[in-house]
């Protein structure tokens, strides 16, 4: 996957449960569930050479980070891993 559209598009159409994951400006469900993987812009973005990405899992209202990512291709991949998406 290039592009959050295009990840969403295709864990749409593999079935995966829409309250499992959060995509930044493409697929924010509401009311927010109660925990699901996330892939965001890193806060503070990419300034100063570092990572403009950030996939990890929300859980009990706090986002833990599990890697950070250049570019978006790198975190939609990754994304796609933490829910074993095929």
């Amino acid at each position: 996957m290039t592009d959050r559209r295009a990840l969403e598009r295709a864990l749409r159409e593999a079935g995966v449960p829409a309250a499992y994951y959060w995509i930044e400006g493409v697929h924010e469900p509401a009311p927010t569930p109660p925990d699901f993987v996330y892939l965001r812009t890193r806060p503070g973005g990419a300034g100063g050479g570092t990572a403009a990405w950030e996939t990890g899992v929300y859980e009990r209202g706090v986002h833990e980070p599990v890697a950070t990512h250049e570019t978006e291709a790198e975190a939609c991949a990754h994304l796609r891993t933490l829910l074993g998406a095929p």
